[in-house]
């Protein structure tokens, strides 16, 4: 697919179906505001519905299928090329509680009135600056609108988040681990550190986990020190050696040895493929 300038952000206002550009799952992530009907799809092996008032986001190579619409679903749709995206997310930590987040459930309800008119005005400033290409300053300008974008998205999905803290002891110890793992990610990787600091058995944390989540407490775990790893390695000013010891491992080689098996790939090799 031969993408030109524009063609970074792709904005529809779709009624009965979505029809998806080619390839969209390789090119663009997916956002959709649902104004009416509803939305059946699987997501990672597993089925979803979206109805009226509901937000789906679908990360590029996602794993989707069974995607089917009701008649009279209606929607607003926003692809955003993956790269484009990908390049300008703030440096934050929301930036990973929301990542998380959304692969593990990427439906979120908006309760708000002003939340949904925040997600559409979001959707037209993006896509109305993504056309303004004989502006002087035509990058800079849309970089900050995506940025800008993020930041309100992030804005809305921590709102939602606290709406939905769960009741109950369970509910209660798994709000508890995910400020501990948030908090000590960077270097605490086991789940008996977590549990301990919980007055839990790892194997009830890990339970625990599974009833809200369906993500084990370890994965979790996993998730978030990889996309802090990520996060490091992309910032040039920081050798291997100082991020190993950032995040307190005991040698750059046993952190060589953790990135390979959370990326796939050495630490070196993951920087190399940045350039």
């Amino acid at each position: 697919m031969g993408k030109g300038i524009i063609e970074k952000i792709i904005l529809l206002e779709a009624s009965g179906e979505v029809r998806f550009p080619d390839d969209y799952l390789q090119h663009f992530h997916t956002h959709i505001l649902c104004s009416r009907g509803r939305m059946n799809f699987v997501f990672n092996d597993r089925q979803y519905a979206a109805k009226t008032g509901e937000f789906i986001f679908w990360f590029a190579d996602s794993h989707l299928t069974d995607v089917t619409f009701s008649r009279n679903f209606k929607a607003n749709v926003l692809f955003v090329d993956k790269a484009f995206l990908d390049n300008n997310i703030p440096d934050q930590s929301w930036s990973i509680d929301a990542l998380l987040h959304s692969r593990a459930s990427p439906v979120l309800h908006l309760f708000d009135e002003k939340d949904k008119a925040k997600v559409l005005s979001n959707f037209l400033l993006l896509y109305h600056r993504s056309q303004e290409s004989a502006h002087r300053f035509y990058n800079e300008t849309l970089q900050l609108q995506m940025q800008l974008f993020l930041f309100d998205m992030w804005h809305i999905f921590a709102n939602e988040y606290e709406r939905r803290k769960r009741t109950g002891e369970i509910g209660s110890l798994y709000e508890q681990f995910m400020h501990l793992i948030h908090e000590h990610c960077m270097d605490e990787r086991e789940v008996q550190f977590y549990a301990s600091r919980l007055h839990i058995t790892a194997k009830y944390l890990n339970y625990v986990c599974k009833q809200n989540t369906d993500v084990t407490a370890s994965e979790w775990i996993q998730r978030y020190a990889k996309e802090r790893i990520i996060l490091l390695l992309k910032d040039k000013d920081l050798n291997i050696a100082e991020i190993a010891d950032k995040m307190e491992f005991s040698s750059r080689s046993f952190f060589t040895r953790y990135v390979k098996k959370l990326l796939g790939v050495t630490p070196s090799e993951f920087r190399n493929r940045l350039a």
